[in-house]
């Protein structure tokens, strides 16, 4: 038996093999899951693409694909209505959607204006909150949203608004966790040490991240190998961490925990 035997479970974020959410996948199915990609503009293709990569699901389904755009509104209501059609319920999702203008990125943080930060807010952080108005109400046996996340508790190198965006999306991982509670819905982020991902390529001085960690993390950490990020977010997604909600969850090698 896998541990996600007979759970089904939206995935986004998924562009190319590289992904962490295409690791994340490909495990769903391995441990019983059932799986749904979304992409969305001009993307879709590259997540079309991907998911004939995956195969079948756990229920020798083709994987599906649709569309969901966080800036459209409309899109969430889209997406609840094809995966009630599909599935009827939804288990688990896995949150792994950001984005920032050039200009919020690679040492400019002064120069970025609000219209350029609210895009990166709206994509990187609100999406959670609307990712959680797709699914919720068809998880009537409770579920499990998790988010990835890359620790916002200091200020890094390049990371900029970025940071920004992903420390408000750990306060809105809170009050999700908050208001969801009473459905039996557990919200909680996956804090990922760097990983070689196409996103991870577009963050100028990505180089930093590596060296810093290569010298500091403990356990070690190889920003080639995807396979612990996937593993603890099955973890989160499965029955094995029922009372855990709320939470910021380090798969860094323990990076965050050493000084120097």
């Amino acid at each position: 038996m896998g541990l996600l035997d007979g759970k089904n479970i939206l995935i986004t974020g998924v562009l190319t093999s590289d992904s962490l959410a295409y690791g994340i996948a490909e495990r769903c199915i391995s441990e019983g899951g059932s799986v749904y990609l979304t992409g969305a503009g001009r993307a879709m293709r590259l997540t079309e693409r991907t998911a004939r990569k995956l195969g079948e699901d756990a229920k020798g389904n083709d994987v599906g694909v649709g569309e969901f755009d966080v800036t459209v509104p409309e899109h969430a209501d889209a997406l609840r209505s094809e995966l009630e059609n599909r599935w009827g319920r939804v288990d688990a999702a896995l949150h792994a959607i950001g984005f920032a203008p050039e200009i919020c990125l690679g040492g400019t943080f002064m120069d970025a204006t609000w219209e350029d930060v609210s895009v990166a807010m709206e994509i990187s952080t609100y999406s959670l909150k609307m990712l959680a108005d797709a699914v919720a109400p068809l998880m009537t046996n409770g579920g499990s949203i998790v988010g990835l996340d890359f620790d916002a508790s200091r200020a890094w190198p390049a990371y900029d608004w970025m940071g920004v965006a992903k420390a408000a999306l750990e306060g809105t991982c809170r009050y999700l966790a908050r208001y969801l509670g009473p459905q039996q819905i557990r919200v909680n982020l996956v804090s990922a040490g760097p990983v070689r991902t196409m996103a991870a390529k577009s963050i100028p001085g990505f180089d930093a991240f590596e060296d810093a960690w290569s010298g500091r993390a403990p356990l070690g950490w190889d920003v080639t190998d995807p396979s612990a990020v996937a593993s603890t977010t099955v973890a989160l997604f499965s029955d094995l961490m029922p009372a855990t909600t709320g939470s910021i969850i380090h798969v860094d090698g323990g990076f965050h925990a050493i000084g120097a």
